[in-house]
């Protein structure tokens, strides 16, 4: 098993590009490195490009670099094409990556060998529970799955439970470890808690289907892109504890969030590719985006576009002052 820290995490083989059209930087705080990672599911609507918009201006308030890096690690729901497509969405929009994009489906071994740092420490295990086991296991105990939430694993294969019992693993889960609240401070939020072993339970890190989790494939790579602010829509917040957690197993920095207001549609539920929101409309990209902007608290911009976010860039600079890179927890 290979060991993983902070400083050995593998990095991209392509060498750090400065985007073409990249706005210049800042240099207040040349130690900000910034993201936008979209899912290559569909195309970018409405409210995608609020957090694409916000990380950008962010990553510009601070003087940093701005990354974007496609998260296709959940191959079977990616649309063919999509990615390229959402790059030129964005680049429309005038927010182009400052750096080489990456994919994470390209990056298995760096998450194998995160796995199995995680397995020799005791905070990774194999699974053999299917969600059906894990209903039947939360009836038996007197539990029900609250409606529209996941279901908290009771740790039925937990090396200390029994561990697989001569079952066959099917994922690999992390070992939260013993109830307790995990605090964390969001620029805009304020201080959030939440007890990752009570709310969630032993999280999946690599799926039945043998695909990465959402949690561990991006944790990882936040470190190997030495990614210092992450900010991203509010409907992430509650992932936030799960991602430090792993980090402190790790071993690897604690990045700074800020996670923006989401956009909804008519029915009052949060815009997103599964609820049908429609592609953005990029023939006024200005338009598009002054109705991101006002949804960030900005005000209407005219002119052209590189104007409009230098503006921008200024009154987000007074709404969210630049915060200091953290540090190890």
């Amino acid at each position: 098993m290979t060991p993983v820290t902070a400083a050995g995490l593998p990095q991209d083989s392509d060498s750090p590009q400065r985007g073409p059209q990249s706005a210049p930087r800042r240099s207040e705080a040349p130690g900000y490195r910034g993201r936008f990672a979209p899912s290559p599911t569909g195309l970018l609507h409405a409210g995608s490009l609020v957090a694409a918009l916000a990380s950008w201006l962010d990553a510009r308030a601070h003087g940093g670099a701005w990354l974007v890096r496609i998260e296709d690690v959940d191959t079977p729901r990616c649309v063919p094409g999509a990615d390229r497509l959402i790059l030129d969405q964005l680049a429309r929009c005038g927010l182009v990556s400052d750096e080489s994009v990456c994919w994470q489906s390209q990056h298995g071994t760096r998450y194998q060998q995160a796995l199995d740092t995680l397995a020799a420490t005791g905070r990774a295990y194999p699974c053999a529970c299917s969600r059906k086991d894990i209903e039947a296991a939360l009836l038996a105990q007197g539990l029900q799955r609250e409606r529209h939430h996941a279901a908290v694993y009771p740790g039925t294969c937990r090396p200390e439970n029994g561990g697989l019992r001569g079952r066959s693993a099917r994922a690999w889960r992390f070992h939260v470890g013993a109830p307790a609240p995990l605090a964390w401070t969001d620029r805009r939020l304020g201080t959030q808690t939440q007890d990752v072993a009570s709310d969630v339970g032993d999280f999946v890190l690599r799926r039945a289907d043998g695909l990465w989790a959402y949690q561990l494939a991006v944790v990882v790579d936040d470190a190997a892109q030495g990614i210092t602010h992450v900010v991203r829509g509010e409907d992430l917040a509650d992932n936030t504890p799960r991602q430090i957690a792993l980090q402190r197993a790790l071993g690897l920095p604690t990045p700074v969030y800020l996670h923006t207001p989401l956009v909804c549609g008519a029915n009052g539920e949060k815009l997103s590719k599964q609820n049908g929101a429609r592609a953005l409309d990029l023939n006024d990209p200005l338009a598009t985006l002054n109705a991101a902007a006002q949804a960030l608290g900005l005000p209407t911009q005219t002119g052209q576009v590189p104007e409009a976010l230098a503006r921008w860039v200024e009154a987000w600079r007074l709404k969210y002052p630049p915060a200091p890179v953290s540090t190890l927890p």
